[in-house]
């Protein structure tokens, strides 16, 4: 893969290339940019430049032992765009990948930046606390999740998989693609699972999401187990103006990939209109 030095850290990215609008795909966790499999062949085919890259700390990118937290995560991707040279780009953040989307765009602007998507993403704040009521997490609840990836690692990681690919308790992706996604996450380091719990889980994005003025679609699950619609997706499509919300029948938190077709059908109309 080749490399970009970015915010101090090398990261590893992969480019389609070609004169197409730009889309910049960022990965969910404890996964890598290969995640997007399924997306980057129908973006290029449809005549856009597909870009992923790994998250500090994720893939074949540096690994620190220290900076995950958004605005770290957030300069890490501004180093790439600016780097790439981006302009026009559409920024498409899955999962905690959200958190970068909308971090980016308030601290940096959209003078690079014409559109996003939020899929099956964590803002607008993950947990409750007395003025985030409806928040899906309790504090013990992010306690209980570092507890489980510094005890036993491969066991948790093995369970949280599972659940990102189920629907009511039932595998939708075949044993083999959840075993794709399981190797994808063997390459994480440790502090990185750790704190991208901490991240995601505590991080409010609720004044981030207040700065998104570009055209944006929010893509989510109505199955999702990990991070439920009515937790984030719905909330976020009401908090950003203008914003276009589009539910996944049936769709797990993995939906990328187990809803593939109508994922990328849904992404590349947006794009296109």
């Amino acid at each position: 893969m080749p490399t970009i030095a970015s915010n101090g850290i090398t990261l590893s990215y992969e480019d389609t290339g070609g004169i197409g609008r730009p889309v910049v795909l960022i990965h969910g966790w404890p996964l890598s940019g290969a995640s997007w499999s399924e997306q980057v062949p129908a973006l290029r085919d449809a005549g856009y430049r597909a870009i992923t890259y790994d998250r500090r700390g994720f893939g074949e990118s540096d690994k620190p032992e220290t900076g995950y937290d958004y605005d770290t995560f957030a300069a890490d991707l501004a180093g790439l765009i600016d780097g790439l040279d981006l302009r026009d780009a559409v920024l498409v953040g899955f999962s905690m990948g959200g958190g970068e989307v909308v971090r980016y765009l308030a601290e940096y602007g959209d003078a690079r930046v014409s559109a996003a998507v939020l899929a099956g993403a964590v803002p607008p704040y993950l947990l409750k606390t007395d003025d985030n009521p409806d928040g899906g997490l309790a504090r013990s609840d992010v306690d209980d999740m570092v507890a489980g990836a510094t005890s036993d690692r491969a066991g948790f990681l093995d369970g949280f998989t599972t659940t990102f690919f189920s629907v009511d308790g039932e595998l939708v992706v075949t044993e083999e693609q959840r075993a794709q996604a399981l190797e994808l996450e063997k390459a994480a380091r440790d502090e990185a699972l750790i704190g991208c719990i901490e991240a995601f889980g505590t991080t409010d994005f609720r004044a981030d999401l207040g700065s998104v003025s570009v055209p944006t679609l929010v893509i989510h699950g109505d199955s999702d187990a990990i991070v439920p619609l009515e937790v984030s997706g719905q909330r976020s499509a009401e908090a950003i103006a203008g914003s276009s919300l589009v539910v996944v029948e049936g769709g797990p938190h993995g939906f990328n990939v187990s809803h593939a077709e109508e994922f990328n059908r849904a992404l590349i109309g947006f794009l296109q209109a």
